[in-house]
């Protein structure tokens, strides 16, 4: 009786171990991700007409931006608006100089990196133009298309889709907009000298690539070309 006894005993105190179970190791925190840093200079749709070392063709150009949150890096990203190439500067503090073309505009923006996380963060992209010797004159920037954006697909209902952009100038003398659309990627004028929003209803298809592009006129006589977006209706 008693050997049973021992055997019940036994059989319990395994039975509270198993339940009990192993001891779990703990999670591992997740390191904070960088926060979006704010951009400073070149402002905004502004004139850059500062650059140090200045010569006929090139300037020093300061681009400054704030401490972001938990970043120890920073990747600068600049866009030459007339050749549409892109560069890529790094960083371990919130400013770099960086020697560009004059008489050019650009657009620029800057991911904030941490070396204990994969997750970054990205500003918005500004534009400014960088001044030429003696220009007192400013091409508007390029329209940027939002919608739809380069090689969207989307889903229609109906047989319309809105276009819309965004336009800006340094000299705020833009006099209105030339849309070109298609279903070729050389689309041809649609509608010419549009002022007075920026959106446009056009007809489309389903199973269909259009293509579209927009070019901005200012008071001078001076254009830009967004070149040319394509998307897709489902």
């Amino acid at each position: 009786m008693r050997k049973n006894k021992l055997i019940i005993l036994g059989l319990i105190l395994s039975l509270l171990f198993a339940c009990k179970g192993k001891k779990s190791d703990p999670v591992p925190a997740t390191p904070p991700a960088p926060s979006k840093a704010i951009l400073f200079l070149p402002a905004q749709n502004e004139v850059c007409a500062t650059g140090e070392n200045p010569t006929a063709t090139q300037s020093t150009v300061l681009f400054d931006w704030s401490d972001a949150a938990n970043a120890d890096s920073y990747v600068l990203s600049l866009k030459n608006l007339l050749t549409g190439i892109i560069s890529e500067q790094n960083s371990s503090v919130s400013n770099l100089k960086i020697t560009i073309p004059r008489g050019t505009p650009f657009s620029w923006s800057v991911t904030s990196k941490s070396s204990k996380s994969t997750v970054t963060a990205v500003t918005d992209s500004w534009k400014f133009y960088n001044s030429g010797v003696g220009q007192l004159s400013y091409a508007p920037f390029p329209a940027t298309l939002t919608y739809p954006t380069n090689g969207q697909v989307i889903m229609v209902i109906g047989t319309n889709v809105t276009l819309t952009w965004a336009g800006a100038d340094a000299d705020n003398d833009i006099t209105g907009y030339d849309i070109y659309y298609g279903k070729t990627n050389a689309p041809t004028l649609l509608t010419s000298n549009k002022a007075d929003n920026l959106s446009l209803s056009v007809a489309v298809t389903p199973n269909t690539i259009f293509y579209w592009r927009i070019v901005t006129k200012d008071a001078k006589g001076n254009t830009s070309d967004s070149g040319v977006y394509q998307f897709k209706v489902n």
